[in-house]
């Protein structure tokens, strides 16, 4: 009974790094990689998505709590794995290894986010170019954006690769080594446009 729930939980897990968290994460990148075409339009793609219908539900039930679950069980998961990367050095070894690094970076980055912007909008303060321009003024909190962002994106490629294989969508070796040429292509778009909206700021 124990086991079983333990696979459900982790199935759920995987399910839901990639819908919606993952999805959300793709969508805030494109939405800031706005910036790259200006303040105008970086602030128009923020305020269209401020002004969605049922925002607060939508973020609630949509980001936030699938987002606490998802942190939660990742956080005892990665205390509670076996990493092997001294004794087995091979390559998904490596991965495991980095997709619990990188889920405790990601969480670290997104506490404060949230910090910085949700809450920060709820006291009042305007959440557009002119915000993310100050706070990545600061050389820390650039190079600290850059590192965070990369890990949430290798997190969220790496877990398509895991979630592919939890779900039975990858089964074979031959089907796997596709998914890892896939996902890497995901990580390596997907950067590119974090980083270039990073820099937008600047």
């Amino acid at each position: 009974m124990a086991g079983n729930r333990e696979f459900a939980n982790r199935r759920l897990h995987s399910l839901l790094g990639v819908i919606p968290i993952g999805l959300f994460l793709t969508q805030h990148l494109v939405v800031n990689h706005f910036a790259t075409k200006g303040a105008e339009a970086f602030n128009n793609a923020a305020h269209f998505m401020e002004s969605l219908p049922f925002r607060v539900f939508l973020e609630i039930f949509i980001i936030y709590l699938p987002l606490l679950y998802h942190a939660v069980y990742g956080i005892y998961i990665a205390f509670t794995a076996k990493n092997n990367v001294g004794r087995y050095g091979y390559f998904r070894n490596w991965m495991f290894m980095l997709q619990r690094l990188t889920g405790i970076i990601t969480l670290i980055f997104v506490t404060w986010h949230v910090w910085e912007t949700r809450v920060q909008a709820a006291l009042g303060a305007d959440v557009n170019f002119q915000m993310m321009e100050n706070i990545l003024s600061n050389p820390f909190m650039l190079w600290f954006y850059v590192i965070s962002v990369v890990s949430a994106i290798f997190h969220f490629a790496n877990g398509l690769w895991s979630f592919a294989v939890s779900w039975g969508l990858t089964i074979t070796p031959r089907s796997q080594l596709i998914s890892t040429y896939v996902t890497l292509g995901v990580f390596v778009a997907l950067s590119v446009v974090g980083i270039r909206a990073l820099f937008a700021f600047v």
